[in-house]
């Protein structure tokens, strides 16, 4: 995983897991909806896996 996807990941997570596909888009979106920390936290695994 690059720095700037970490840093995606960070500022903007449903943004950085875009091209991981629709599904995960979605669940990032509600999750930074809810709260930025479980965004981000989502964001990150989606991108390490």
């Amino acid at each position: 995983m690059s720095v700037w996807r970490v840093l995606l990941c960070i500022i903007f997570p449903p943004l950085a897991v875009i091209d991981k596909g629709c599904g995960s888009f979605v669940i990032v979106l509600i999750l930074t909806v809810i709260g930025w920390v479980p965004g981000v936290i989502a964001a990150l695994i989606i991108n390490n896996k």
